[in-house]
């Protein structure tokens, strides 16, 4: 299922090339080199932390959260790290060959290279945290598998870059819900090192939204009311 989802994610961009030759400032092998960041992104999502959310959903309905809150390590990390898909580990070759040949594709420079690992790590932080945030819904609400569709479809605002956004959605999606920053920040600056300045606000969108998380998984936690009770 994952190998296809890679593989469809690619060809649509290669159908689009054949009518156009850039999108934005970016020719093919640009934002095909972006998709293949994307793509190690949500394998890394897909194999860590996917599971959970469903398994979340299905705790608080049944009470089983409880068990969850009184063991003595952090419930956020009990919750989203505890269920991992092993299966999609054997994909990871596939990811990363597709990643390190579009950036032979696009020249990346040694600087680029050394980085790049880093920055996949990085994005996929912001991705989860977001996602977490948004899963702290399912305390006030009583179903939450539409929560979860909604959390997918914020993956799917994530997987192009922000430049084929209109200004207010791309400012939006920027600053107050910085989902673009996901892989659009480090894509740029890999490309062109002169926009290190997205790496601040990468890392900036990490630290307020793990403060934001915080703040929110507390008030859901004190707000949880066991369903077992």
């Amino acid at each position: 299922m994952d190998i296809f989802f890679y593989f469809s994610s690619l060809m649509t961009v290669n159908f689009i090339f054949d009518h156009v030759q850039t999108i934005g400032p970016w020719n093919k092998d640009q934002l095909m080199f972006f998709i293949s960041f994307m793509l190690c992104i949500d394998h890394l999502h897909m194999t860590l932390i996917s599971e959970s959310f469903w398994v979340l959903s299905r705790d608080i309905k049944s009470g089983n959260m409880d068990f969850t809150i009184l063991k003595p390590i952090n419930s956020i990390f009990t919750c989203f790290f505890r269920h991992i898909r092993t299966s999609s580990i054997c994909n990871t070759i596939v990811v990363w060959s597709c990643l390190i040949y579009f950036g032979t594709k696009v020249n990346l420079d040694t600087l680029a290279w050394i980085t790049l690992p880093i920055l996949v790590l990085l994005g996929f932080t912001l991705l989860a945290i977001l996602e977490f945030i948004i899963s702290t819904s399912m305390f006030w609400m009583t179903e939450g598998m539409g929560i979860n569709f909604l959390r997918m479809q914020f993956q799917n605002l994530s997987r192009w870059p922000n430049f084929i956004y209109a200004s207010l959605s791309r400012k939006v999606f920027t600053i107050i819900i910085p989902i673009l920053l996901i892989g659009s920040a480090p894509v740029h600056f890999l490309l062109d090192h002169t926009m290190w300045h997205y790496l601040i606000y990468l890392v900036a969108a990490i630290i307020v939204s793990y403060f934001v998380l915080q703040f929110i998984w507390k008030k859901a936690i004190n707000q949880y009311e066991s369903a077992s009770s």
